[in-house]
């Protein structure tokens, strides 16, 4: 790949949620290191509860943004990741370390990207039929995967200082 990766602190840094994409793709290897960048991520008792579904046809990205209450632009985006856990103890935990670690290599690559919730919420078994995902497994989330089509101003984050407690809170 051409393009030189940030290191972590450069990319976490640098990601943020961006809603309005290009319809630039973003290539298969991009797709590829990213899904493998999340199935790196730790799990409880190692576990790895975790799959995930690649979604490029735009036919299936409109239809999971018709079910996604707060993620309508999923259908604009050139890629979405679902990421579904088996249904054990901390699928949950699992599933979002997998995902955190898709977010920041999407953001290493250059791809933006934007997490919309799974668990918890009214679509998630129609995303799951949509997908042909087998019972027994939870959405944990979604991801919105692309380049941006205008320049957006990340939110600002609490300060260090605000957030860093030594010994006590």
């Amino acid at each position: 790949m051409e393009r030189i990766a940030l290191n972590a602190l450069a990319a976490i840094a640098a990601r943020h949620s961006t809603r309005a994409y290009s319809s630039d793709p973003v290539s298969r290897e991009e797709l590829e290191l990213i899904v493998d960048a999340a199935r790196r991520a730790p799990s409880a008792n190692n576990v790895q509860p975790w799959e995930f579904v690649v979604v490029t046809e735009a036919e299936t990205r409109k239809r999971i943004a018709a079910l996604a209450q707060y993620g309508k632009f999923i259908a604009d985006a050139p890629a979405c990741v679902a990421v579904f856990c088996k249904d054990v103890k901390y699928f949950l935990e699992d599933g979002a370390a997998a995902t955190e670690n898709l977010l920041v290599a999407a953001a290493a690559l250059g791809v933006q990207s934007c997490w919309v919730a799974g668990d918890k919420k009214d679509y998630a078994p129609a995303v799951a039929k949509v997908l042909g995902v087998p019972e027994g497994h939870r959405l944990v989330a979604l991801l919105a995967l692309g380049h941006a089509s205008r320049t957006e101003v990340p939110t600002p984050k609490r300060e260090l200082s605000s957030v860093l407690h030594w010994e006590r809170f």
